[in-house]
């Protein structure tokens, strides 16, 4: 059974970085297309960014310039590395292929 677990999130500052996981397990590969959507409190979904199976990635125009999406086959891991949070950037961090996806990370950016 295909499993995406994300992890790494946690309360940082604003200014700071801050490196998120998701682990892909059973029959599926952080070789194909993977994105990251978030959630803030009272907001819908946004997404945050796409990696496409050939490495190109799009980004929200929110995140465009300060997220990084990468991924490492051999680990079947895809990462998020977000820098200069802001409290904006508050939210639960969602990793999905398709139409499954992980439980969320909590993201708190506050002083």
């Amino acid at each position: 059974q295909a499993h995406l677990v994300e992890s790494g999130g946690g309360l940082v500052q604003p200014g700071e970085s801050l490196t998120l996981s998701c682990v892909i397990s059973g029959n599926m590969s952080s070789a194909h297309t993977t994105a990251w959507y978030r959630q803030a409190p009272g907001k819908q979904y946004e997404l945050v960014a796409t990696l496409y199976n050939d490495d190109n990635t799009i980004y929200g125009p929110a995140v465009k310039g300060r997220f990084t999406a990468s991924r490492d086959n051999a680990r079947n891991t895809v990462y998020l590395k977000m820098s200069s949070l802001t409290a904006e950037d508050t939210a639960v961090y969602y990793c999905g292929q398709g139409v499954l996806w992980g439980p969320g990370t909590q993201v708190t950016v506050s002083s």
